[in-house]
C-alpha cells in the first residue's frame, strides 16, 4: 500500500544539546523523501535560528542558515549544529534549501570521487536533474570539458548551464559514443556496467551517485561494481555525500561569486507537500523541486 503523506498541526520540536531549531523558509525534495517514507520527511533545509540547544556557541536567534535537517517539510525543524552553515547575504532561501544533498553529492562525486582535474573530459548521466544541473557547474568552474544526458526537452537548460555537449538520448546512445572520457558521473543509474565501461578511456572512472528503485538491484550493482574495481582497470565506484560545513560553505561561495546557479523546476507550498514529492518521484523533474514557506 503506498504511503499517503498528511499534514498535521504538532508542537515545535524541542532541539537537543548539540542542535539548532529551525524557522523553515523552504526545503527541497531528494530521492531520499520518497525512498525511506519517513514519517517526517525532508532534509535540505534553509531558515532563521529560533532557538539553540545548550552546548551550541556558533548560532544564535535570528541567524540566517542552510543545511540538513530533520523533517525539514515543516515549519519548525531541528538540525544538527555542524550540518549548518550561515546563508550568504547573496543568496535567497530558496537557493540556499536547494544546495545540500544535489550540490554536496555533485561536487563530491567529480572532486574527491573522480578526481576531475582541468581538462579532463566528463560524461554526466541525468544531466538535467538535481545532482546533474549542479555537476555540470561545477565541473566547468573545474577546468573540465562537460558533456551532459538529457531529454530533449531539456537540451536547451543543460547547454545554458555550460556544457560544452548535450546528447539527447531519445535520439543517441551514449554508450555507443565514439568519445573516450576521463570521468562518467552516473546519476541515473539506468545503464549497465559493462556498457558505461565502453566510454571509458585509459584510467577512466564512472563515479555512480545515482541508482536504480529497487533495493535487489542496487545491491547486485554495487557488488558487481566492487568486484569489477578489484581487478578491471576502469574504476566503478558508488558513493553517499557526506555532509559538511566546509564543503557546504563552499557550495554557497561559488553561487555568490556567480559561477553556480540553482535551477529551480516547480515550487510548492508546505500544503502541497505531498504533490511536490509525487511530482519528484515520477522521475521527469528537471533541476530542483522546492517546498516553500513564507
Amino acid at each position: 500500500m503506498r504511503k499517503v503523506l498528511e499534514i498535521q498541526d504538532l508542537e515545535p520540536p524541542v532541539p537537543k544539546a548539540t542542535e539548532v531549531l529551525l524557522r523553515v523558509r523552504a526545503a527541497s525534495v531528494n530521492p531520499l523523501d520518497w525512498r525511506l517514507k519517513s514519517s517526517r520527511p525532508g532534509v535540505d533545509v534553509a531558515g532563521e535560528v529560533a532557538s539553540v540547544g545548550a552546548s551550541v556557541t556558533e548560532f544564535k536567534p535570528g541567524d540566517a542558515v542552510f543545511g540538513v535537517a530533520k523533517g525539514a517539510f515543516a515549519e519548525y525543524a531541528c538540525a544538527p549544529a555542524t550540518k549548518l552553515v550561515p546563508k550568504p547575504k547573496g543568496m535567497n532561501f530558496e537557493q540556499a534549501a536547494a544546495l545540500p544533498i544535489a550540490g554536496l553529492t555533485a561536487l563530491q562525486g567529480l572532486r574527491d570521487q573522480g578526481h576531475l582535474q582541468p581538462g579532463h573530459k566528463v560524461l554526466i548521466n541525468g544531466a538535467s536533474g538535481g545532482i546533474g544541473t549542479f555537476a555540470v557547474q561545477i565541473a566547468k568552474s573545474l577546468g573540465a570539458s562537460v558533456t551532459g544526458v538529457c531529454s530533449t526537452k531539456n537540451v536547451d537548460l543543460v547547454r545554458s548551464l555550460g556544457a560544452d555537449r548535450v546528447i539527447d538520448y531519445t535520439r543517441e546512445d551514449f554508450t555507443r559514443d565514439t568519445e573516450r572520457y576521463d570521468l562518467l558521473l552516473d546519476n541515473v543509474g539506468n545503464r549497465t556496467l559493462s556498457s558505461m565501461k565502453r566510454v571509458l578511456g585509459p584510467g577512466g572512472k564512472c563515479v555512480m551517485a545515482g541508482a536504480p528503485k529497487s533495493f535487489p538491484a542496487v545491491f547486485a550493482r554495487l557488488l558487481k561494481a566492487f568486484l569489477w574495481s578489484l581487478f578491471l582497470r576502469p574504476k566503478f565506484k558508488f558513493f553517499v555525500a557526506e555532509i559538511n560545513q566546509e564543503d557546504l560553505s563552499h557550495l554557497a561561495s561559488l553561487i555568490t561569486s556567480g559561477k553556480l546557479t540553482p535551477a529551480i523546476d516547480r515550487r510548492y507550498p508546505l500544503a502541497e507537500a505531498a504533490s511536490a514529492i509525487a511530482y519528484a518521484e515520477e522521475g521527469h523533474a528537471r533541476a530542483k523541486v522546492l517546498i516553500t514557506l513564507p
